[in-house]
């Protein structure tokens, strides 16, 4: 089983997404960070189980889509990087990922 991290921007990015939510309904914020991380649970057994991005099918990210967000990973043997949250109808810039990614 890979050990699951989530790096502090992506933690971040959920944050703020949760406290738009919670302006209008803050029972919904809570009950959709918990969905997120339930969902992103299961990558520390099956890493493999996100789809690959098709805007960046030739880097070595996957995706969980748990609407209204996509989350995007990277994972080793051993780790599952949570790197990047974002919201499913904004454009994705290959650059945040590839800079959160190295940093």
């Amino acid at each position: 089983m890979a050990r699951l991290i989530w790096t502090e921007p992506a933690l971040k990015d959920l944050e703020t997404i949760a406290e738009y939510i919670a302006l209008d309904k803050p029972d919904a914020a809570q009950k959709y960070v918990q969905k997120v991380f339930s969902a992103v649970e299961r990558l520390a057994r099956f890493p493999k189980s996100g789809s690959i991005p098709q805007e960046i099918s030739n880097l070595p990210y996957r995706q969980v889509i748990i609407p209204p967000c996509r989350i995007f990973y990277r994972h080793s043997k051993d780790y599952v990087f949570i790197i990047f949250v974002m919201r499913s109808e904004q454009n994705l810039r290959q650059d945040i990922l590839t800079d959160r990614d190295n940093n």
